[in-house]
């Protein structure tokens, strides 16, 4: 059985809800960051992991890669150019969006008080925003990132729409804005939510 390391308050939640679209069983080991069972999977102390049969998977992204490619969802096939362009979106997603808000966080909670950059919050909002506008022009017609099938990426971006709401990163009223109602309505992201 899979066993899932990571509270649903941090991107464990990609990897709960990627469990449910998919229909898996799983324990749910509801660990913070830095405690002492998520060190035990991941020397950083870093969450999400993954025990599968006595292996480890650290990170999100890899896992949920994992967990489609395993099971044939939420991933087109290796190899095809629908696979490039998902993959194209979620490293977008990943390099532009997933690390501008960790930069924030780090330097607000995360780092110590002498190493962080209390400016630096404006000058991510603007990379932000100019990121959303970039990703609103590649996105093709709905409901999903893809089009109709629902992939990887959906569940990336829409944690991290989540995630924007909280760090007060704003998402304006548009294109991103109704996608993201959109997805926090699918059946198993209210599941997973409910997680703690």
């Amino acid at each position: 059985m899979y066993k899932v390391i990571g509270s649903t308050k941090t991107r464990a939640m990609r990897v709960l809800w990627a469990m449910h679209e998919i229909g898996l069983e799983y324990e749910h080991i509801k660990a913070s960051a830095q405690s002492e069972e998520a060190k035990l999977a991941n020397p950083s102390g870093k969450v999400p992991s993954l025990n599968v049969d006595g292996v480890i998977i650290n990170d999100s992204t890899a896992i949920i890669t994992y967990l489609a490619d395993k099971h044939g969802q939420l991933s087109y096939p290796a190899g095809t150019i629908e696979r490039a362009q998902q993959d194209s979106l979620t490293q977008f997603i990943l390099d532009e969006l997933d690390a501008v808000l960790w930069t924030a966080a780090r330097h607000t909670f995360v780092l110590p008080e002498d190493k962080r950059v209390k400016n630096i919050k404006e000058t991510l909002r603007w990379e932000f925003a100019k990121s959303l506008n970039t990703l609103e022009a590649r996105m093709v017609e709905g409901p999903n990132l893809m089009g109709k099938k629902f992939t990887i990426p959906d569940i990336i971006l829409t944690h991290i729409g989540g995630w924007a709401r909280v760090a007060k990163f704003d998402v304006p009223d548009g294109k991103l804005r109704d996608y993201f109602r959109h997805q926090i309505k699918r059946k198993a992201y209210i599941t997973a939510s409910t997680l703690y």
